[in-house]
């Protein structure tokens, strides 16, 4: 049985990953490692902790004490390294934070890794690695900065990062680069679209659209809404993930994008057709409104101040894992959207527990003083 570390496992992308496993692969062991922070909810895989074939702990991955107690204890064998301050909002309001976690964080865990899964060294004094290991750090297309009205980001665009945010996962990147070539670690990098599905923290825009449009509430939009973003359904994501993992090269980064270029204002307003579509057919799922049905509408978008520093257009190109791996995005935006809203109709005990406390706080300084 294959051990996995699976850190921030209790956020989004981390525990849609850890149910995809769960539910696709019975012979993998999963460690789940997260901080429980604004992004981490436990209620989100407290079904899947078993306490022998997925068991939980609660941790930074940048104690050390923890990392390597998590070596020791458990024959790991890959490390999937979900665990980031992942919003761009709050990385400039406190960049700091972002640089602790994304990039010592990750450092922490490349140098427990090596540790734990150096067996000697070879004649030219490089390690010599443990059979079947492998480190993969899942990324961010954000990396590569912003694009214009024409072109795809690739494995080979430069880097330039444009947000504390950005700044941070690029440095986190470069830092597994860095083992790659200095220590001939066995690591894969990711590098995604935006993703979105069920567990979706109602701070990012989706989640935070549907939350409000069933509370009656505005509906912020940044600047004009004509930022591009491509968009890729959280299950389709995690599938590449693995897919990388089981048949990558190692040193190998590989873009996962979902051909789903959509403006801001374009998501914002599919969103209310589609909730508004689903309450006027099947009225059953009228009871988790909190407003009238007649006031779901797009009077309900409210334009507020941009963000500083945004980004116009991103827009990957995964022709590198489709050649290479067999991977393609099999959602569609207009599909992938009804799946997420249902999910969220049906689940509203989960978004009124994770939007409780800090959370109010939070959406009072991003969006109330707009």
């Amino acid at each position: 049985m294959k051990t996995y570390l699976v850190t921030g496992g209790a956020g989004f992308i981390g525990a849609n990953y850890v149910k995809y496993l769960l539910a696709n692969y019975p012979d993998i062991r999963i460690i789940i490692l997260d901080a429980l922070t604004y992004a981490g909810n436990y209620g989100t895989i407290a079904g899947d902790v078993d306490g022998e074939g997925c068991i939980f702990v609660k941790g930074n991955i940048c104690d050390q004490k923890t990392v390597r107690n998590l070596f020791e204890t458990y024959p790991i064998e890959v490390v999937v390294n979900f665990a980031a301050e992942s919003h761009v909002d709050r990385s400039i309001e406190n960049p700091q934070l972002f640089l602790e976690t994304n990039i010592l964080g990750t450092q922490n865990l490349l140098d427990e890794a090596k540790r734990a899964w150096t067996i000697g060294k070879d004649s030219q004094g490089y390690p010599v690695w443990k059979e079947n290991v492998r480190f993969h750090q899942v990324s961010t297309d954000e990396v590569y900065g912003s694009l214009g009205d024409d072109g795809y980001f690739t494995e080979q665009t430069p880097l330039d990062p444009r947000s504390p945010y950005s700044a941070s996962k690029t440095s986190a990147d470069l830092f597994v680069n860095a083992y790659v070539e200095t220590f001939k670690m066995p690591a894969t990098i990711t590098r995604c679209s935006n993703n979105y599905g069920p567990y979706h923290f109602p701070e990012k825009l989706i989640p935070l659209i549907i939350k409000n449009i069933l509370e009656g509430k505005p509906l912020p939009v940044y600047g004009k809404g004509i930022n591009v973003r491509d968009w890729l359904y959280v299950e389709d994501h995690c599938k590449a993930i693995e897919m990388v993992i089981r048949k990558g090269r190692p040193g190998e980064v590989y873009n996962v994008g979902g051909h789903n270029e959509k403006q801001n204002i374009e998501i914002v307003k599919m969103t209310i057709d589609s909730i508004r579509e689903i309450m006027e057919k099947e009225p059953e799922y009228r009871s988790v409104l909190k407003t009238d049905i007649e006031r779901i509408n797009y009077d309900l978008i409210t334009y507020v101040a941009d963000r500083l520093g945004h980004d116009m257009r991103y827009a990957i190109d995964p022709t590198k894992i489709g050649n290479e791996l067999g991977w393609y995005p099999e959602t569609k935006f207009e599909e992938g959207i009804q799946k997420t809203i249902r999910w969220y109709l049906k689940n509203q005990d989960w978004v009124n527990d994770v939007t409780s406390g800090d959370y109010q706080q939070y959406y009072e300084r991003m969006y109330g003083k707009r």
